[in-house]
């Protein structure tokens, strides 16, 4: 890039628009630090199911234990993976039980304030790029460049669906986007810190567009910031 100079890019969006995707192949060609903010929420879900042994979510309970909760993210060569208190918990926040519960939890207020402390604690330095919900609003709204990607819930659906076959993940598409439509509704209501494009946020529509494209059109915006 002709900038050498570093700083904040946020990517934003509801989920199965390739945020995370995106945002590891953008770290690996910036040599920026990808903080998926999408996992913690998840790693901070285990760790409430795993307080109940019928994982059942206990907000009242849960909230009394926050300061025993340390995430980390550990880069080996190109992949990176998240530590829940010196566990790596890569594979397993990503199991059925962690996606139907994790938006319950990521709507409880006393969590969303201590994870939205430590998400900007790892922009205190620049050379970031962080993806979730509500980044370039909440977390970092003074982020040099800003995203927010959008695409057709049943387009989203099909995608998660897929992914979720060579996981050997086995829900229907109906199951897939049933739980898309319901995630999409409380990341957009909830009352603190919403699902919503910043201001001053750059919107892409994926829904018609591949990785590769997506990904260029990034990378095009991004090589313009002096």
């Amino acid at each position: 890039m002709a900038n050498p100079k570093k700083f904040i890019i946020t990517l934003d969006g509801p989920a199965s628009t390739g945020k995370s995707s995106l945002a590891k192949r953008l770290s690996n060609k910036l040599g920026y630090i990808h903080i998926d903010s999408g996992s913690m929420y998840r790693a901070a879900t285990l760790f409430a199911l795993r307080l109940d042994p019928e994982r059942i979510l206990r907000p009242n309970i849960f909230v009394k234990y926050l300061s025993e909760i340390k995430i980390d993210f550990k880069k080996n060569h190109e992949e990176q993976k998240i530590f829940l208190n010196n566990e790596d918990v890569s594979h397993e926040i990503r199991k059925t039980y962690i996606t139907n519960e994790v938006s319950n939890v990521a709507k409880i207020p006393e969590l969303r304030t201590f994870l939205v402390n430590k998400q900007k604690e790892f922009g205190k330095n620049k050379g970031v790029i962080m993806d979730g919900r509500d980044i370039g609003t909440i977390v970092f709204p003074n982020a040099e460049c800003k995203f927010f990607l959008t695409a057709k819930v049943e387009v989203r659906a099909k995608r998660r669906y897929l992914e979720q076959l060579k996981q050997g993940i086995n829900q229907t598409y109906k199951m897939v986007l049933d739980n898309l439509i319901m995630r999409d509704g409380l990341d957009t209501k909830r009352v603190n810190s919403p699902l919503k494009k910043a201001v001053d946020a750059i919107e892409i529509d994926v829904s018609n567009m591949t990785l590769d494209d997506v990904y260029k059109k990034l990378l095009t915006h991004i090589k313009k910031i002096k």
